[in-house]
């Protein structure tokens, strides 16, 4: 099969493109799936440039995207997961089931499916101590076929309307978008900024806001305020705005927000808990702007605050997501496709973020 193999942490070099790939075969458990869609996200890029080590202090550029940021081992930080090379890296998965492996019913075989990226223990109740992620301890989606367990392939009905393209959006990007707002508790009334509101992930976070019934405040680029808005976004307030407490407060009436929902960090840090009433939330699963931020914990323990890592979906982040998804409640934001082969191409667009939502990847067709 065609299928794209990193081969190390690195610049894009690190991704190599080769048609001649065994067809992995599903185990116990397991289906294998035709992959006719795979969504691009941060987290696979971050992966292979070793941004998650610890000694990278920038932000996610694009020269580091093209580049990588030297780092030749222990590329995946605090994540706990194990990454062996090569490596078929891919966390968003759509296509149809063509096989299945022992204990798998026959009648899933032909089903449209987009795969849920956490795999975990069945055992393991919260999925946390188990969970691993497709196209890091397990090969993904980068690829013509991959295998996930039955219970990750979530099934689509083949009459729905959204494309397979829009479909892999999902799992990374809209997963980890629900999975913030999950963990933070988002609800009804909710006073919320989504900063980074135009990425992948803050598509989705804006969305899933208002259909919870919160008022979303977003954060975006000049360029891309009219797309945000598009998306239901109560108040859409331009990234380079110098005093964003003041243009925050003056949209409220000078009410602080219950909840911060956020990928950017970096210098902003600050001004985003300054904005939090007291009894706040704040949740990121990003850092777009910068990991290294100025935290003074008298604000944390005066206010009353909570603060949120996301990373790890909780077990009913992903059918919750498909819900709002299926029900036409929120709808997926994907801007570009791209053939498979042509990933140095399309990570290299990705860096630029002059879209809005995300881009797609589009394996080659396998012949019947």
């Amino acid at each position: 099969m065609t299928a794209v193999h990193l081969v190390g942490h690195g610049g894009l070099d690190k991704l190599v493109v080769r048609n001649d790939v065994a067809v992995c075969q599903p185990g116990p458990g397991e289906v294998l799936v035709n992959v006719t869609a795979a969504g691009m996200n941060n987290t696979d890029i971050n992966t292979r440039t070793g941004w998650y080590n610890k000694q990278v202090s920038s932000g996610t550029t694009a020269e580091g995207g093209k580049s990588g940021f030297g780092v030749a081992e222990k590329g995946m930080g605090d994540w706990e997961g194990g990454l062996t090379f090569p490596r078929i890296q891919g966390a968003d998965a759509v296509g149809y089931i063509v096989a299945v492996g022992k204990g798998v019913d026959a009648s899933r075989i032909g089903e449209r499916v987009v795969c849920d990226p956490y795999i975990r223990d069945p055992e393991d109740v919260e999925g946390f101590d188990s969970a691993g992620f497709l196209g890091s301890e397990h090969d993904g989606a980068f690829a013509q076929f991959t295998t996930v367990p039955s219970v990750n392939a979530v099934s689509i009905p083949k009459d729905f309307p959204l494309s397979d393209a829009a479909l892999a959006t999902l799992p990374c990007s809209g997963g980890t978008a629900m999975n913030m707002l999950s963990m933070a508790g988002a609800k009804a009334g909710d006073l919320a900024v989504v900063t980074g509101a135009s990425g992948g992930v803050g598509t989705f976070l804006v969305q899933i806001l208002k259909a919870l019934g919160a008022t979303a405040i977003a954060v975006a680029g000049k360029s891309k305020i009219a797309d945000v808005s598009k998306l239901g976004a109560d108040h859409v307030i331009d990234r380079e705005t110098p005093d964003l407490v003041s243009a925050v407060l003056e949209i409220t009436g000078g009410r602080n927000l219950s909840l911060v929902a956020d990928v950017v960090g970096g210098d902003q840090f600050p001004d985003l808990l300054k904005l939090l009433r007291r009894g706040g939330r704040y949740v990121t699963a990003g850092a777009i702007g910068g990991p290294k931020v100025d935290l003074d914990l008298r604000t944390l323990y005066l206010k009353n605050l909570s603060l949120f890592g996301s990373t790890v979906y909780l077990r009913d982040t992903f059918p919750r997501l498909i819900d709002l998804v299926v029900s036409g409640r929120i709808k997926p934001f994907s801007t570009k496709s791209w053939p498979l082969d042509q990933i140095h191409a399309a990570q290299s667009e990705f860096f630029e973020k002059k879209h809005v939502g995300s881009l797609v990847l589009l394996p080659p067709k396998v012949e019947a």
